[in-house]
């Protein structure tokens, strides 16, 4: 999915612009592929100077988000700690491209688990002129698994977080008849126009 993402938006910028060099807010980005992959952890560390670890006290997770001037919010877990962290330490800073890797499984519900990251699931985001260009994982085709995601999900939008998901009966039902393995992309056609245009 990460080859047909760089291929794919490499091939839309050559078809606009003529080239897959692009001018964005006065700054040249080069589409060609294959693009820079990267860690979220490793990239947080190169840009902010802190190594991450879903492993961490929470209390350390905490304070290291607040010294970065992330607005804590006591209900969220590591995983979503890591995230806020990156997205106010790094994202904007990769002028890429680059796809960031291996996201936390707590703010990943629709994302299979990693294979060899415990706690971390199979998905990326391309990053482009420091904006998420899309997102994209290994698709969760476990209807139990994806039935206590989405109860967990439930249970933290209750606690006011606007961008939890709810129970998805329809979709639980459509996994218990069976999704072969697959990986979902979704690219944020607004930002491509605005890279492009």
């Amino acid at each position: 999915v990460m080859e047909l993402t760089e291929q794919l938006v490499a091939h839309v910028a050559t078809e606009v612009t003529g080239s897959p060099v692009v001018t964005y807010q006065g700054r040249e980005v080069d589409l060609t592929p294959p693009w820079d992959r990267a860690t979220l952890v490793d990239l947080v560390e190169r840009h902010a100077g802190v190594r991450l670890d879903l492993r961490m006290p929470i209390d350390e997770l905490r304070r290291i988000a607040a010294d970065h001037g992330v607005e804590v919010d006591g209900s969220w877990g590591p995983g979503k700690l890591v995230l806020e962290i990156y997205e106010k330490t790094t994202e904007a800073e990769l002028w890429g491209p680059v796809f960031v890797i291996n996201y936390p499984k707590e703010v990943s519900p629709l994302a299979r688990d990693h294979r060899e990251l415990p706690g971390m699931v199979e998905r990326f985001e391309p990053i482009v002129a420091g904006r998420e260009l899309g997102n994209a994982f290994t698709e969760l085709v476990d209807p139990d698994e994806q039935r206590r995601r989405f109860e967990d999900q439930a249970r933290v939008k209750a606690a006011g977080d606007a961008e939890a998901m709810i129970v998805d009966e329809d979709y639980l039902r459509a996994l218990e008849y069976g999704l072969p393995p697959t990986g979902g992309l979704g690219i944020g056609m607004d930002r491509l126009v605005m890279l492009l245009t």
